[in-house]
């Protein structure tokens, strides 16, 4: 094993999180290995205790305990990408160029690896959309694993860095569509609660939640962050359910499924917080609507504008729903060519 190190960073590796940076460094490192120094505090930047998704400046020193060689540890495969996996993946491409990749999430695919997910999930099945680059492209923000919709990967380090800046501090536009219980009222407004987890029921912390935090509150509690989401009604089916937009002005976890439900208008089809407390297993609100309404959750992030990281361009993009959504919108009778676009700007 070699001893410790202490290592700067050079010119053009800023602005990056540590463990991507470990990763270049020592290609063999695994990220358990990784969490764990990190834990026990055996990694360190500029002297100081660091998690492993801190993001490092170039000229900070990273202390380096001693690390296997190569050849000590034996890594486990990578799960191969099945042909139908990578045509699946493919098919769900919106756009690509040399600076990044638009897809349409599937629903039910995980955005990362978790727990007993294995490789099926975006950032594992990247490696089908590497097309004529040599390195898969990486993903630059996140969406659950049962919402669906546009998810953007960037396909160099330097777009990378360019959208997740973007990301970050919110110069991007992203518009869900939900379908909701019953209708809110006003028809237009904004949601403020605070949120802050609330841990899960398995042995490892899985299934865990979000709790509304009252915006009285939120400064007096632990661990809440503010959290803001527009929404407006773009048709209902009398007071029964309603087709919703919904920006999230901030990006907490789980934060438009949180808020709607706190709202007394639960997104339909989630178990999680529609009311029964259950991973998405269909019984949560909307459940009994029965017919030809799926029990999936109905949660889509549709349309997304940004600017190219490298051209400067306004781009937008728009993702068809998925089959159980368009199902639902066709029984329904609602048209996406009835609503427009983006109903906050035409309010302005």
């Amino acid at each position: 094993m070699s001893g410790v190190q202490t290592i700067t960073v050079g010119a053009g590796e800023g602005d990056q999180r540590l463990d991507r940076w470990l990763k270049r460094r020592f290609p063999h490192l695994a990220q358990s290995r990784i969490e764990k120094m990190c834990r026990k505090g055996e990694l360190r930047v500029d002297g100081g205790r660091v998690k492993s998704g801190a993001r490092i400046e170039e000229g900070q020193s990273v202390r380096v305990p001693p690390l296997p060689e190569p050849g000590e540890v034996k890594s486990a495969p990578k799960p191969k990408v099945t042909d139908e996996d990578a045509e699946m993946i493919r098919r769900a491409v919106l756009f690509r160029d040399d600076t990044m990749i638009v897809l349409n999430k599937p629903a039910g695919l995980p955005s990362q690896g978790g727990s007993g997910q294995g490789g099926r999930h975006v950032d594992g099945l990247a490696e089908a959309l590497c097309f004529d680059l040599d390195e898969k492209p990486r993903l630059v923000h996140r969406l659950d694993k049962d919402t669906s919709g546009i998810l953007v990967l960037a396909r160099t380090r330097l777009a990378a860095k360019g959208l997740g800046e973007a990301f970050r501090h919110r110069t991007t536009r992203k518009i869900y569509w939900a379908a909701v219980a019953g209708v809110p009222v006003p028809r237009m407004g904004t949601i403020r609660f605070g949120l802050m987890k609330a841990a899960g029921h398995g042995a490892g912390g899985e299934g865990e939640r979000m709790i509304c935090v009252h915006p009285a509150e939120i400064d007096s509690t632990p661990d809440a962050k503010r959290a803001t989401t527009d929404y407006a009604v773009l048709s209902a089916l009398g007071g029964r359910v309603s087709w919703a937009a919904l920006v999230p002005v901030t990006g907490r976890t789980h934060q438009l499924r949180a808020h709607m439900a706190e709202l007394g208008h639960p997104i339909m089809g989630d178990g999680k917080y529609g009311g029964s407390g259950q991973e998405n297993l269909g019984d949560g609100w909307g459940a009994s609507m029965g017919g030809d309404l799926s029990r999936k959750l109905h949660l889509h992030a549709r349309s997304l504008s940004l600017t190219h990281p490298e051209t400067g361009a306004r781009m937008n993009f728009v993702a068809p729903l998925p089959e159980h959504m368009a199902r639902t919108w066709d029984t329904l009778e609602w048209r996406a060519g009835d609503v427009p676009d983006d109903p906050f700007r035409e309010e302005e």
